[in-house]
């Protein structure tokens, strides 16, 4: 079974983030978040989709989405 994990998606501005979002979904991502504002899709999908991804029009860049941790105010350590 493969393993699915978080990806966020950074689009290209010169077409529609929707009509890119839309591309990605038919593709086989699961779309979380649209962040119009920035030109980023969050979503998720497992490696081999993520490789048709990479070749839908618009996509600039694919990146894992990972967790970080900035620790609280005033602490030595972050991440």
């Amino acid at each position: 079974m493969p393993n699915i994990e978080l990806w966020i998606i950074t689009v290209s501005h010169e077409q529609s983030i929707k009509e890119i979002a839309t591309r990605l979904s038919a593709e086989g991502l699961t779309i979380k978040d649209i962040l119009e504002e920035i030109g980023c899709i969050t979503g998720s999908a497992d490696n081999v989709t993520v490789e048709r991804l990479k070749k839908v029009q618009g996509v600039v860049d694919i990146a894992p989405d990972i967790q970080v941790g900035i620790g609280p105010p005033g602490a030595d350590s972050t991440w």
